[in-house]
């Protein structure tokens, strides 16, 4: 392809596709080693742009590189792109994609970045396709994007990106692509692409995203969705998908999915998919398993629930928002019916699907006490498995934020507050302190460890370490790392000049100081969440058959508590006699049921180190090492028993050894 003034004809295009993140509250980037959960909207610009070099429409000698970053874990190259893209012969354009109003500000600067060094830009997302449907004139930091060279997008790009490509080729790049009045017809297009590369960066290697369909026909005042996807649902071909879900188990190992419909139930191919998914599991023996976001009348829907469960549902992520039908209706949330929720719950519990209620603090008729009294109903009523707790924002492309800018009503001017964890206007009834505080109460409320083990006792087997894994998840992330669940990820990465733009850059003892500082206190909370969350296994876990029989035996040596003191040590060991002769009459298997190898494990039973033992507190271990520990400070060391501390050593380490043991063993999910 030859270009105007007879220069060197365009040989290569390099498409760097960039999902932004976002500034913790000290203004560095939040950025972690391993994420939690992959972008979709980077494997779909990934499978379109693999799709146009598949097909050679922009020219079958033309040379591809396509890179895929995500900045929440991956440190974005600025200068080494900028260098590719001054090549000879090359074109090159950074895509920063999916960005939210949270991610803007991170992805102005990078935006701006790459400006500075002549690289060509676009941008698309929540936040320019929301502000520019809602509001008009352009907002100023949209318009200050497009004045500096970089490309606005609005919309969905499936059938506009090959032509898009083919602009930036032929040098006729616009500043403003507008395809918010046509959303496409999703039927045929490219699924997301899963790259192992990329899913390298995330804890769970087996996990995918795929969107079955887009678009919600609900009238949520605080939703984007509506406004920028549209009301009209837009389904994928069933038998495309399901191709799609077979070439990623058998060619990447992805059996795992997140189905980030924003309303799968209102799919009108539900029963295809699910049909199809059960005959891969059941024909075909691929252990397909999937989550998914639904309404709260999705239950209702015959055979759905059932089908789901069948299909390899184990979780579904589903919009309560508010147990007040007053905030319901001022949030024009009329599909809920708050008397309706429990049997929602109760329905997918039957089938063994997880609920994941979505709720959201700071609605017009919530008080620091309504929030609490729901809250509380919401764990004790409800019994959903899993929270997650918002609060309420108004999100530029959301009918909230159009009403507040048209009424001028006092909205922060920092998009990076708005990621639903910071308020971010007035309320009517509650200070922004005790709003901040009501919000931060309902986490540490669900998450207690009081309703984690009444939740945990009333679990499945199956989806035991499932819930666990989660609670030690979100526990992780709000006490330790302090940021929602849902943007966390596993060790976190800060660089001393990876810090918002205007902010100083520490210098470099200040900097090393202040990390080692913080990786000190992170040792210690994770060991201390680590213990306490081996008593909630201890309180909670499947006993093993040696001490179902041993408690049968010593209960059947009494008829009440009250009898208990009469029988003797004797009595006792008889039991335990009789249950190890019972024992012998099983079946050969490893009382510990651990993926473990079998020379191990007879290693672990000949010196009795990890034997079964009706262990159900660590209490005892714990008063013993905090009696020690003030025997120390206080120096009396009269009172310390050596042989005790060797005792008591080996059997915490054999507890920690059997509790990481039966984690590790559960498998990654």
């Amino acid at each position: 392809m030859e270009h105007l003034y007879g220069q060197r004809p365009t040989t290569r295009i390099n498409v760097v596709l960039v999902k932004p993140s976002k500034y913790d509250d000290d203004g560095y980037i939040v950025r972690y080693r391993r994420g939690f959960l992959p972008s979709n909207t980077l494997a779909c610009l990934c499978a379109l742009t693999e799709d146009v070099r598949r097909r050679g429409v922009l020219g079958k000698d033309l040379r591809w590189d396509v890179e895929v970053l995500d900045d929440t874990v991956q440190e974005i190259p600025v200068d080494k792109i900028s260098r590719k893209a001054q090549r000879r012969g090359s074109k090159t354009v950074v895509c920063l994609v999916g960005v939210q109003t949270n991610q803007f500000p991170r992805a102005a600067d990078l935006a701006m970045a790459f400006r500075a060094r002549g690289v060509e830009v676009m941008i698309g997302g929540f936040h320019v396709s929301g502000s520019m449907a809602m509001i008009s004139p352009t907002p100023p930091e949209i318009e200050s994007l497009m004045a500096a060279g970089v490309t606005v997008v609005l919309g969905e790009v499936e059938g506009r990106w090959e032509g898009m490509l083919r602009d930036v080729l032929q040098g006729t790049r616009k500043v403003l692509y507008n395809f918010l009045d046509d959303p496409p017809d999703l039927q045929h297009q490219p699924l997301p692409v899963v790259q192992g590369k990329y899913l390298r960066h995330f804890l769970s290697p087996n996990f995918g995203t795929i969107d079955a369909g887009r678009g919600c026909p609900f009238h949520c005042s605080f939703c984007t969705i509506i406004n920028v996807q549209g009301r009209r649902m837009r389904c994928r071909d069933v038998e495309t998908l399901l191709t799609g879900v077979r070439e990623n188990y058998t060619q990447r190992g992805v059996s795992f999915y997140f189905f980030t419909d924003d309303n799968f139930a209102r799919n009108r191919h539900w029963e295809e998919i699910f049909d199809g998914l059960i005959r891969m599991r059941e024909e075909e023996k691929i252990p397909l398993e999937f989550m998914m976001q639904v309404d709260a009348l999705s239950y209702r829907i015959p055979r759905f629930v059932e089908k789901a469960r069948h299909a390899g549902c184990t979780q579904v992520f589903i919009g309560m928002e508010s147990l007040n039908p007053e905030n319901l209706k001022a949030a024009g949330k009329t599909q809920n019916d708050v008397k309706d929720l429990t049997n929602l719950v109760a329905a997918y519990h039957a089938q063994d699907i997880m609920t994941h209620a979505a709720y959201i603090i700071g609605f017009p008729f919530d008080t620091t006490e309504s929030v609490r009294r729901d809250v509380a109903q919401l764990t004790r009523d409800l019994r959903v498995k899993q929270a997650s707790f918002f609060m309420l924002t108004p999100l530029p492309g959301s009918q909230d934020h159009a009403e507040a800018f048209r009424h001028n009503v006092p909205m922060d001017i920092d998009f990076n507050q708005y990621d639903a964890f910071h308020p971010t206007t007035l309320h009517p009834r509650m200070s922004a302190a005790e709003w901040t505080s009501a919000y931060r109460e309902a986490w540490r409320s669900f998450y207690s460890f009081e309703n984690m083990r009444a939740i945990l006792l009333e679990t499945s087997a199956e989806r035991y370490w499932n819930v666990f894994k989660n609670f030690l998840w979100a526990r992780g992330a709000l006490d330790i790392e302090h940021q929602h669940p849902m943007i966390a990820g596993l060790f976190r990465v800060k660089h001393r000049r990876s810090r918002r733009p205007g902010l100083p850059v520490e210098g470099r003892v200040a900097h090393m100081w202040a990390r080692l500082g913080d990786m000190r206190r992170k040792s210690r909370a994770w060991f201390a969440l680590f213990l306490e969350m081996e008593e909630l296994w201890l309180q909670t876990r499947r006993r093993s058959v040696k001490e179902q029989i041993v408690v049968e035996e010593i209960r059947g040596i009494r008829d009440d508590v009250r009898e208990w003191r009469d029988h003797t040590t004797k009595d006792l060991q008889a039991a335990y006699r009789r249950a190890t002769a019972r024992l012998k009459e099983l079946p050969a298997q490893s009382y510990l049921r651990l993926r473990v190898p079998y020379r191990f494990s007879l290693f672990l039973k000949k010196w009795n180190i990890l034997s079964d033992r009706i262990a159900y507190s660590r209490h005892s271990l714990d008063v013993f090492w905090t009696e020690t520990r003030h025997n120390l400070l206080r120096g009396r060391l009269h009172k310390i028993r050596p042989h005790r501390i060797v005792v008591n050593l080996v059997r915490d380490v054999a507890l920690t050894v059997q509790f990481a043991l039966a984690m590790f063993a559960s498998g990654v999910r």
